[in-house]
């Protein structure tokens, strides 16, 4: 049996596991982002719920995970599918910036201000916004228009 490369047999194949994987982390970012002791390990987790939300976008798409960690990459692939994932690539190309350099210690620091935190939560913010509009726009394409519940009065 072939596997990708660097692919693990655990990983979801259900492009919602990855989508809801990317809410915890949009979740996890705003918590991070107001603890000062903190603060900095919300530019990581605003790069992996961003990775997570276009994996499912893709999955989605065409029934396979695709393995990598490069926004810009993972938004190209997006694009074969919906142009307008082009309106994101510099967001993809500053928020992989938030990946490795957040995560071990360097030699020579990359420090991030509390402003850039704060941009970039709200480019992952608004990207994963707009990706999770696209999967709703995607499975009404499939399964046509999704019953809404009734709202009491």
């Amino acid at each position: 049996m072939s596997r990708r490369r660097g692919a693990r047999n655990s990983d979801s194949r259900r492009f919602y596991d990855w989508v809801y994987q990317a809410c915890e982390d949009i979740l996890a970012a705003k918590l991070l982002m107001q603890d000062d002791r903190c603060y900095k390990s919300s530019a990581f987790h605003c790069q992996q719920a961003i990775e997570k939300a276009l994996k499912g976008y893709i999955l989605l798409n065409t029934g396979a995970l695709v393995d990598g960690h490069n926004l810009s990459w993972l938004c190209k692939q997006a694009m074969k599918y919906d142009s307008t994932f082009r309106e994101w690539l510099d967001e993809s190309a500053v928020l992989n910036k938030c990946y490795i350099e957040t995560r071990y210690p360097t030699d020579l620091p990359f420090e991030f201000s509390e402003e850039q935190i704060r941009r970039a939560y709200q480019m992952a913010f608004d990207m994963f916004e707009f990706i999770c509009r696209q999967v709703d726009e995607e499975l009404e394409e499939q399964y046509g228009r999704l019953p809404r519940p009734e709202r009491a009065g």
